[in-house]
Parts: structure tokens; sequence; C-alpha cells
């Protein structure tokens, strides 16, 4: 039976041949994943005896990595806030960026009738919002019935923490929601123009759903239809929040103003300073 310390050197082979930036801790983490404990583990236990069935998994890991996988795929979770969901190939990995956003919509609209998360994937936002918040009601929308599929398990894994349960309906954008009205609609939109998907790291690239990164030849083409449609599903001081591209917040800012329906959209940053939010009331 092989220790955790050489299973961890074992593993670190292939990530170091497929030139990943640190293959030791790499190692280390689908060590200590494949084993379900703290990803310190393997380090503070080197000498720990490792099953059979469980080496043999952080190897399967490990070839999966050096292949380009993303490593929140490879383990099957990626954590969000105080959650920890699981994800696959069918759904957008959740980023900090959008943890930021659930935080925003929070500070602004902790609470009211109705919340609607557009392009929910992974139920994300949908699921934070439902534990974090103290809405009645709150809706995850996606097009795609194998992200809702995703979302609805997560539902089931995180429902000790929910305070409301999330539905959870297909459709394209605010569709699925149509006679109701939301005090927040937020949304991590598709953003990327067809011609920047070249340029996207090859992890981004290959692997993630391209429905939940693409958005027309602009980028905006998601984004500029949920704004126009938002004020008919906003109650009167009800918020729409969105994550952005930083290249094109000023234009999101603009759509929203053409609505006439909102007071001026704010745009703020991520924690490294890019323009990456842009949210607005609705007038009352």
């Amino acid at each position: 039976m092989i220790t955790a310390r050489a299973l961890v050197i074992e593993c670190s082979r292939p990530l170091a041949a497929a030139g990943l930036d640190e293959p030791h801790r790499e190692a280390r983490d689908l060590v200590a994943a494949a084993a379900g404990a703290p990803r310190t583990w393997p380090s503070v236990e080197p000498g720990a005896p490792i099953p059979d069935d469980v080496a043999d998994r952080a190897r399967a890991w490990a070839r999966r990595r050096a292949a380009g996988e993303p490593y929140q795929y490879v383990v099957g979770e990626a954590p969000f806030r105080h959650l920890v969901l699981a994800v696959d190939r069918r759904v957008l990995i959740p980023r900090p960026e959008t943890e930021l956003l659930v935080e925003k919509v929070l500070a602004r609209k902790p609470g009211g009738t109705l919340a609607v998360d557009v392009g929910t994937g992974s139920g994300a936002i949908a699921l934070a919002l439902a534990s974090e918040g103290a809405f009645d009601r709150v809706i995850g929308v996606d097009r795609s019935n194998d992200a809702l599929d995703v979302a609805r398990a997560n539902a089931a894994r995180v429902r000790s923490t929910l305070r409301v349960p999330p539905e959870f309906r297909e459709g394209d954008l605010l569709g699925p929601v149509a006679g109701e009205l939301a005090t927040v609609i937020v949304s991590n939109p598709p953003y990327i123009a067809e011609a920047e998907m070249a340029a996207l790291p090859a992890d981004v690239r290959d692997w993630e759903p391209h429905l939940a990164l693409v958005s027309g030849a602009d980028g905006l083409a998601a984004t500029a239809r949920l704004v126009h449609d938002a004020p008919a599903h906003l109650r009167r001081g009800g918020w729409i929040a969105l994550e952005v591209d930083e290249r094109r917040a000023a234009q999101v800012a603009a759509l929203v103003a053409a609505t006439g329906a909102f007071t001026p959209a704010v745009i703020e940053q991520d924690l490294t300073g890019r323009d990456r939010f842009v949210m607005a009331e609705r007038l009352a």
C-alpha cells in the first residue's frame, strides 16, 4: 500500500510533464480530494497509507488533469461562497467574481418576494441567494436541460443550508418567468464574442460549455435582450445585477439607460479592480 507522500510524488510527475505551474501542489490536492480529506492532509500525514482504490482514483485524476481538464471537473466539485457544488462539463465552473456579484446583490436588496437567476448553470447564484438571502421565492432559469439537471442535483446536495427551496425552469432568458414580478434579476450571462473564443485559456475554451460563454458577434447579444426585457419583470424599486466583460461594462450601462426604466447604472469593480458588474434600480 502506497503512502500519501509517495502518491503525491507519483501524481506530480504527469502534471509536471504537462507543464502545469504547480504540479506538486495540484498532486497534493488531487490525492486529498480522492481520499475525501482536507487539502493539507497529505502534507500533515505524509506517511498515511492510501487504500488501492483511492490511489487508483488519484492516478486517474492526475492523468485527466495532465490532459488539460480543469481541476474542478476532475474532482467533480467547486466551492461557491459557503457552498460546495457538483460541477462537470455541462456547466460553467463558478468563479470568485460571481461570488462577489451575489455579495453585491445581498448588500443592496437582502430580501423580497422573488429573486430570478438568469442562466443559472450549476445553480450557484440561485442557491446562494436561497441560502443567504431572505427571499420568499428563488427561480433559476437556463436554456440547457443538462445544466438544470446539475442545478437540481446541487439543490438536493445543499438542501440543509437553504432557507427556501429554489425552483428551476427551462427556457431562454426571462421567458420562463413571464407574468412574474421579481425584486431582483441577477445574471452572469454569456459575454464572450465569437471571435474572442480562440484567445481564451485552453482549459476554458476546450472544456467549458460554449453556450455559457459565447454571445453573438459582439458578446452582448444575451445581455442586450435581458436588459431590454427586464423592466417588465421587475417590481418598482427592484434591482437588475449583471456580471459583464470588463471591456463592455460601459456599453451595458448604456443599454440599461436606453430602457428609460432604471436609475443610472452603477459600474462596480471586482477584487482585481476590473469593471465587472453593472447594477441598476427599477424606477419607482
